[in-house]
């Protein structure tokens, strides 16, 4: 590392700007660009990251960095330049960016290594001194005994277990000299309990082949490679690809990323990982938010110290700091679960393509129902497309029926939960002791309490939406602020017994189901049941072994699950997506509807889905129905080039929010009319209304959507805008470039 004289730092703080320090000479040798510093702030210190390093400063006063941070930088220059990069594009501060590079854990430096004792013999140790020992002090021989047949130093809290001896006579052996003691780093591997079984490639179909060696080939040109879109239906080997053109990629001396769209994935993902490369499992190592801190520092350092050659996770996971990235592989990519929703409202698939850019390497993105604006790309020659139209084996797919939930409320008086043919299905698969994965994408036993009485609905007081009734905690719940209210035992606004619980959500559907089929064994996988650690792994676990026949759930059972005894799939209501004032409305439902049916019929026998709604003739239900891709993409894209959508052009959604109402309106008709005099007339900019969910955690929300091809440009004028706008204390703007939602 060259010796540095002055640094340039971002600090861990929202000061929107870079700072000098000077660097001491003990430490001039120690420091570089990606190092983590403790620098003096103000009249405190702070932690801080090297992102230039300098010959000369023209700041006056300059003071000396206090101390380094770790042995080796923290970051690459590259990930640096990808945050630039985020920072640019999405509208951000760096310093927002900078905390989305860097987990906490590492951040703050705060969690180290965990240090554990290991014993064995200070030297050669004969039965005769054991013996020996064994007339004054029999503990200490018995100790002794097990000490000397080691091969190699053990832990000495397992030692101590197996032979029910204590800290105190292990101590006596060391200050006798007979036994050795020393402290070493142990890792915490958050999947050190599990076996896993070792696999082999698996052959490949003509189409997989191709596929693969397209891969293989852009491998072999770094730097040249255009971002490859591997559109393949449910079930046509996407993930052995993956597993394929990572292995190739390993055999270069490359490291690769694989992004999972859900933390409910990375069980399943990791298993097959791990089973794959089990020639040396410390290859592979897994980001999420589910590890304690401690794992997450361990696994973290393992892939920064290149132990770990593969790095799983979910959107975060896309900055791994591996060393020599050769591939980053998106799993259905068209997820919005990539989006961030905070920021840096970044989306993971994007920065994926353009690290893999600035790093030379490869990137595949997966899906069977890709997003419009990526095989946009595909069709218009940006990306590489890769097609797998069968499933492996040639197995069939599934036969999907729809059922008009309009024909059943006219038979049965009221919305059945389960209508006739799809009660009729799961009884069948009971018989034949296959499974069923029944699909709703909403939480909680009812959607909102009633009164029959005079029409009150019990709402969020800090939101525009009903709360809904979870009936395992008899509590009222809000699902976008968190806020709770006990059951009322008559209406609040009129004072009448008459309260009645309306809609249904997944604990209710699990409740209905295990009511209609009592003898069936009956699990529910949503954010309310999957609060545990390790309960995802257990109930898919639960799920694979056949302990489990019927499997409730929401978009967490969706994507990417193979479980090949699935025969019936049943989605309770699609339109819950559908008719949402949003126009990648339509796109969202046809791929959810797409990637829910593809989890049938994945092994020997065919698979069957069943579709209630109560719009049967909704294109993107009778596009789903048909498996045809295609036909839904070229008729989705006439409808957003003529109302300038994505693909077309981007938008930018800024959203103004305060609990004061007229502050809030009052600072977005400002903010508009500035937007107005600054940017040119190619852009095309909105009024600014209210949002459709108008109030959300106690802050009313008004909307400003701004449109353009020329997506850099558009955001440094947005940024340069507000930064001259001065606005009261309790309004808050947001800018969401590239939005995935319009709530």
């Amino acid at each position: 590392m060259a010796k540095a004289n002055y640094i340039r730092v971002i600090i861990d703080r929202a000061i929107h700007r870079e700072l000098d320090y000077l660097v001491p000479e003990t430490l001039a040798e120690r420091v570089g660009i990606g190092s983590r510093v403790r620098v003096p702030f103000r009249e405190k210190s702070a932690l801080a990251t090297v992102v230039a390093v300098l010959d000369h400063s023209e700041a006056k006063g300059l003071r000396p960095v206090e101390a380094i941070v770790g042995d080796a930088p923290t970051l690459s220059e590259e990930l640096l330049e990808l945050a630039r990069w985020i920072s640019a594009y999405y509208c951000c501060p760096i310093e927002a960016v900078m905390r989305s590079l860097l987990p906490q854990v590492i951040r703050r430096a705060e969690v180290g290594w965990k240090k554990q004792l290991f014993v064995q013999p200070a030297r050669k140790i004969d039965n005769e001194e054991v013996e020996k020992l064994r007339r004054r002090a029999p503990r200490q021989a018995e100790l002794l005994e097990a000490i000397s047949h080691l091969e190699a130093p053990v832990r000495a809290a397992d030692l101590l277990r197996q032979t029910s001896l204590d800290n105190q006579t292990l101590r006596a052996l060391v200050k006798r000299g007979l036994a050795e003691l020393r402290e070493e780093a142990v890792v915490r591997d958050p999947h050190a309990d599990e076996q896993f079984i070792a696999t082999s490639n698996l052959v490949l179909n003509p189409e997989q082949l191709f596929a693969l060696k397209e891969v293989t080939q852009a491998l072999d040109l770094p730097g040249s490679a255009r971002p490859i879109l591997l559109h393949g239906v449910t079930g046509s080997g996407k993930t052995e690809i993956y597993l394929q053109a990572i292995r190739a990629a390993l055999e270069r001396g490359h490291s690769a990323i694989v992004l999972v769209p859900e933390i409910s994935l990375t069980p399943q993902t990791v298993e097959r990982f791990k089973g794959r490369f089990a020639e040396a499992q410390d290859t592979v190592a897994v980001l999420h938010s589910h590890l304690s801190q401690g794992e997450r520092h361990d696994e973290w350092h393992k892939i920064h110290s290149g132990r770990a050659r593969i790095a799983i996770g979910p959107r975060s996971a896309v900055f791994a700091p591996l060393k020599n990235l050769g591939l980053i592989v998106v799993d259905e990519e068209h997820e919005n679960t990539y989006k961030q929703e905070e920021a840096p409202r970044y989306h993971a698939r994007d920065v994926a393509v353009v690290r893999a850019k600035i790093e030379k390497c490869v990137v595949i993105l997966g899906s069977a129902t890709p997003s419009l604006e990526s095989y946009h790309n595909a069709t218009t020659g940006k990306y590489r497309l890769a097609t797998l139209t069968q499933r492996i084996d040639e197995k069939q797919m599934p036969l999907i029926r729809i059922v008009d939930l309009r024909r059943e409320r006219r038979k049965e008086k009221a919305a059945a939960i389960l209508s006739e043919k799809l009660r009729a299905a799961i009884a069948d698969r009971l018989e034949k002791n296959e499974q069923t994965i029944l699909f709703l994408n909403r939480r909680g036993f009812s959607t909102s309490l009633l009164c029959s009485n005079c029409g009150e609905a019990r709402d969020c007081p800090n939101c525009s939406v009903a709360l809904t009734f979870h009936r395992h905690v008899t509590r009222l719940s809000c699902h976008l602020c968190g806020h709770t209210a006990a059951v009322p035992k008559k209406c609040p606004a009129c004072g009448k017994d008459s309260l009645i619980y309306a809609g249904f959500g997944t604990e209710k559907v699990e409740s209905t189901v295990s009511h209609i089929f009592p003898k069936a064994t009956v699990r529910r996988m949503d954010a309310d049941s999957m609060t545990r650690k390790e309960a995802y792994r257990e109930t898919l676990r639960s799920f694979r072994t056949g302990q489990v026949d019927i499997l409730v759930g929401t978009q967490m059972i969706a994507k990417g699950l193979h479980f090949p005894n699935v025969t019936l799939v049943g989605i309770i209501n699609a339109d819950l997506s559908l008719h949402l004032p949003d126009f990648r409305a339509g796109e969202r439902t046809f791929q959810l509807l797409t990637q829910v049916a593809g989890r049938a019929g994945r092994g020997e026998t065919p698979g069957e889905v069943f579709v209630q709604t109560y719009t049967p003739f909704s294109p993107s239900i009778q596009f789903a129905r048909h498996h045809d891709f295609t036909g839904y993409f070229q008729q989705e894209l006439e409808f957003r080039e003529r109302c300038d959508f994505p693909p077309f052009k981007h938008a930018i959604l800024i959203t103004v929010r305060s609990a004061h109402e007229g502050r809030a309106k009052l600072s977005a008709e400002t903010l508009k009319r500035r937007l107005k005099e600054a940017l040119p007339e190619e852009f095309l900019l909105g009024d600014a209304t209210p949002a459709p969910l108008e109030k959300l955690q106690g802050q009313f929300r008004f909307h400003i959507l701004i449109r353009g091809e020329a997506i850099m440009r558009l955001s440094r004028l947005v940024r340069e805008t507000l930064d001259k706008l001065p606005f009261p204390e309790d309004v808050t703007v947001t800018v969401d470039v590239d939005p995935y939602q319009l709530l």
